[in-house]
């Protein structure tokens, strides 16, 4: 049997079976996964350097399905291929047709959507809210490149798809750092869920935007298995050369090969009853059209990975922060007493780089506000730094990738501009990304630069991942507000030790010490800085000197107060409820952002407890607008120490 013929055949039973486990599914997107039915089949038979029984072996190329909902055709293909499945390393099986059966069941490894945590090693990470798997796709080029790996790494992008804002800041990211090892294909199928993509979505429109974005473009027939593989021959020069990067368009047919499920109206609905039957006919016609053969097992060759040599990465203790100073130069700014928790992160950063090479740094175009520009700036270390200009989205993604592919990724840009990437860091710790990232500027003492720059609803997001919990069993994510630079200092430690993903703001106006190295600072910890009898506050990063301030003016009213630094959530709700009890019950939490912070957080733990207790939430109510110093943004929030005072008198007397 010729390659062609064999690619026909193969696809065609690939075809076939994507819409039988739909129709078994009752749901999912078979048409766009007939779309790609031969360029799956070239890629996993035969371009692709990979183990069917070692799915994530490092070396192995890599195929992102950044068009998630076409997932069923790599599904089609694994089963025939016997790739290995399993949430467990030790008991991984080989996946059959039985298992592609159990499509989007509850306890089944074969989930509506690409994700590796559900047990499919094959993919990098959780795809399918569109736009994000190209970015990703270049996280991963960018580890092999740090590794001197020779990778290549596939990305299958919708037309309709290729809208997303990412996709260009992906293409443009791909261009500046000669990625030329990633190859973005586009299928363009001409449908998106509603009705025919747009113009601008239109192949020939397409390549001439990825001509202009620096890329060679190969438009193709998808179905064509000579053009495909003569594409990714192509592709294979290109990758680890010095030729400019290579994009392939893809022409395709939405429900290809049959006549029943082509055009419009069939975007995710799985065929049934009799269009079931005359899709499986019509196939079965193509199949005696194209080829008589059956595919045999030696049709196609899968070349293996190269050997993977082990990575020697170092990995030592982090150097104390008074210590560290000497080093640095930064004696004068211990003595001086303070010092901005963006300052410590960016020593922390530099610091946590020496000691283990894992760690990677990117930023958004403001490393020298971030400080992660102390990173790039140690020469043995620069080439660990990504500069990701200002394209939070792809960022997020990116470091998705590299978390993959082993590395430890911090991401920095001002607090403010991580919302923009809300739906990608959710989608990437849906994917298990050991992802740290890092907020600077945050909350309103930013003041002068007005709400623009401000991050408010930032902690009551990130908060609400705290309350979930991810494939490990841990909170899906930590978030982390550090009062001082001893805390932030040793909490960026702490974040690179843990497996998982972790927020932490830091803030540009300096604040004086609290901690020193003695004091430890663990993820889901606190520390309880005085001890009252009257009433608890509650408060985290700025808000902690706020709230010290108003301890003093307190104590001269007769009030003996407990002030907990509330740096961590989640947090040892039992030990907090024991010291509110010691308080009479009266809590009061004071936080810089808008709610559902600290408050909420602090509000969950005391109903849940079914304890009585009374709790008083201070936290920005009004949108602000600047004004030219913290403490008068406090002051027109509501949230000065005097103000602190004042609600804590009235809680008191109410009680």
């Amino acid at each position: 049997m010729s390659f062609e013929a064999a690619v026909h055949a193969q696809a065609i039973e690939l075809d076939r079976l994507s819409l039988e486990m739909c129709n078994a599914a009752g749901s999912g997107h078979p048409s766009t996964a007939m779309s790609l039915g031969h360029i799956v089949t070239v890629l996993m038979f035969s371009a692709m350097r990979w183990s069917p029984d070692y799915p994530d072996y490092p070396t192995s190329d890599r195929l992102v399905l950044s068009e998630g909902h076409a997932v069923p055709i790599v599904y089609a293909a694994c089963a025939k291929l016997g790739v290995k499945i399993g949430r467990d390393p030790e008991t991984r099986r080989a996946m059959t047709v039985a298992d592609a059966m159990k499509l989007r069941e509850w306890h089944s490894e074969i989930d509506g959507h690409p994700n590796p945590m559900e047990g499919f090693p094959f993919f990098d990470a959780a795809t399918g809210s569109l736009g994000q798997g190209l970015s990703v796709a270049a996280g991963l080029a960018e580890a092999a490149r740090l590794d001197n790996i020779d990778k290549r790494i596939y990305c299958i992008i919708g037309d309709g798809e290729s809208r997303e804002g990412q996709i260009a800041e992906a293409l443009d990211f791909i261009s500046e750092r000669k990625l030329n090892s990633v190859l973005p294909i586009f299928n363009c199928n001409e449908y998106g869920q509603a009705d025919r993509v747009s113009k601008q979505q239109a192949a020939k429109t397409i390549a001439a935007k990825c001509a202009a974005a620096g890329f060679t473009v190969v438009e193709i027939d998808g179905h064509d298995p000579k053009q495909i593989k003569a594409a990714f021959d192509q592709f294979a020069k290109v990758a680890g050369s010095d030729e400019q990067p290579m994009v392939v368009v893809a022409k395709t047919v939405k429900g290809w090969g049959t006549s029943v499920m082509t055009g419009a109206g069939w975007h995710g609905k799985p065929a049934e009853g009799e269009v079931l039957k005359k899709a499986i006919t019509e196939l079965d016609e193509k199949r005696v059209a194209m080829t008589t053969a059956l595919v045999s097992s030696d049709a196609f060759e899968i070349r293996p990975p190269a050997e993977a040599k082990p990575q020697d990465w170092n990995s030592a203790d982090m150097i104390p922060l008074g210590e560290i100073a000497k080093k640095y130069d930064l004696v004068s700014a211990i003595h001086k007493g303070k010092m901005a928790t963006r300052r410590a992160f960016g020593i922390a950063l530099r610091a946590l780089g020496q000691a283990n090479s894992r760690v990677v740094s990117l930023d958004a175009d403001v490393s020298n506000s971030t400080m992660a520009d102390m990173f790039k700036k140690d020469l043995a270390m620069a080439n660990r730094f990504v500069e990701c200009k200002i394209a939070e989205q792809n960022m997020i993604s990116v470091a998705a990738g590299m978390s993959a592919a082993g590395k430890i990724p911090f991401c920095t840009t001002f607090a403010k501009f991580v919302t923009r990437a809300y739906d990608q860091i959710e989608m990437a710790i849906n994917g298990g990304a050991n992802l740290k990232i890092v907020g600077s500027h945050a909350g309103i003492t930013l003041a002068a630069d007005g709400p623009s720059q401000m991050s408010l609803p930032d902690i009551a997001w990130f908060r609400s991942l705290s309350s979930a919990r991810d494939h490990r069993g841990n909170p899906a994510c930590y978030v982390l507000q550090p009062a001082d630079a001893y805390a932030a200092y040793a909490l960026t430690h702490a974040m690179a030790e843990y497996e998982g993903a972790c927020y932490m703001r830091t803030l540009r106006a300096d604040t004086e010490f609290i901690y020193n190295d003695n004091t430890a600072f663990n993820l889901g910890g606190f520390e309880v800085l005085t001890e009252g009898r009257d009433i608890l506050l509650c408060a985290a990063g700025y808000m902690v000197h706020e709230a010290n301030k108003a301890l003093e003016l307190l104590d001269k009213a007769g009030v003996s107060a407990t002030l907990v630094d509330l740096y961590s959530l989640p947090f040892d709700t039992d030990k907090l409820l024991d010291i509110a009890n010691a308080n009479n019950g009266m809590i009061v939490t004071i936080e810089d952002n808008y709610g559902g912070g600290i408050g909420s957080a602090v509000a969950d733990a005391l109903t849940a407890s079914g304890d009585a207790f009374t709790l008083h939430q201070m936290h920005v109510r009004r949108i602000p607008k600047s004004a030219k110093t913290p403490e008068e943004m406090l002051k027109m929030c509501n949230l000065s120490a005097d103000d602190i005072v004042k609600q804590v008198l009235a809680a008191l007397q109410v009680a």
